[in-house]
């Protein structure tokens, strides 16, 4: 004679049966608590995409992770160096992920506060900037130091650093004209404009091809409203 295999599911289903409480009593339970979990859910969204504007959050300071404390003169450089904005919550168009929202919770549950100020890095395109590839979201502390909630999407390109980098100043600007030009210059065939070929027409050349670069990168400047990158990181404004 061979014993029957326990049911795992149906002996579970014999203790609930056992309990006072009847199925109609437990949805209700199980129904309250998903209302609260998304009432909660709803409350955070809405804290960011409205980002009260209160300068910090009053966290536990002695709760925090210090790899994630991080001053606003960094912050700046690092958007500096990649082109990178920093705004409040409230113009940025992208998707905030669940798991944002989760750590947001969790952190509000072990400070027992209510987090209603978020900034968050990210290319100008994730922005609905007023007209004039990763985001990283922060939470003030306060005293210029901004705390590391999540990150999250696809890592930068990992060159975007040296592609924004003439983008920084002017010289930067300047000295990637002079070599442009400097480049295209010496790919002009020799006797191209006369007979016999000389310093001096070849510095007559560069001289006309550098104001010509010049002439295209300030017409675009200024038709696109550009601006270096010191002077957007925290501008809400698109033409800048």
């Amino acid at each position: 004679m061979f014993l029957p295999k326990t049911n795992i599911e149906q002996k579970l289903s014999k203790v609930r049966n056992k309990q006072a409480s009847s199925d109609e009593t437990r949805m209700k339970e199980v129904y309250g608590i998903l209302s609260n979990l998304d009432n909660e859910l709803e409350r955070i969204e809405d804290n960011i995409s409205t980002s009260k504007g209160i300068p910090f959050n009053n966290f536990n300071i002695d709760l925090l992770d210090s790899g994630k404390i991080y001053h606003i003169d960094e912050i700046k450089q690092i958007c500096i160096d990649y082109r990178l904005r920093f705004l409040d919550t409230k113009y940025f168009k992208g998707q905030i992920p669940a798991e944002a929202l989760s750590k947001i919770k969790t952190l509000e549950k072990e400070h027992e506060l209510e987090i209603k100020t978020f900034k968050i890095i990210a290319p100008s395109k994730l922005f609905k900037l007023e007209d004039k590839d990763d985001p990283l979201l922060f939470a003030p502390i306060g005293n210029k130091y901004h705390y590391l909630v999540h990150q999250w999407g696809n890592d930068l390109h990992p060159l975007r650093k040296l592609l924004m980098w003439p983008f920084k100043n002017i010289v930067n600007l300047a000295f990637i004209v002079f070599l442009l030009s400097f480049a295209i210059t010496l790919l002009i065939p020799d006797g191209l404009f006369s007979k016999s070929s000389s310093n001096a027409q070849f510095w007559i050349l560069f001289f006309f091809m550098f104001k010509c670069m010049a002439s295209v990168v300030i017409f675009y400047g200024f038709a696109m409203g550009k601006n270096f990158n010191p002077a957007i990181w925290n501008s809400k404004y698109f033409n800048s």
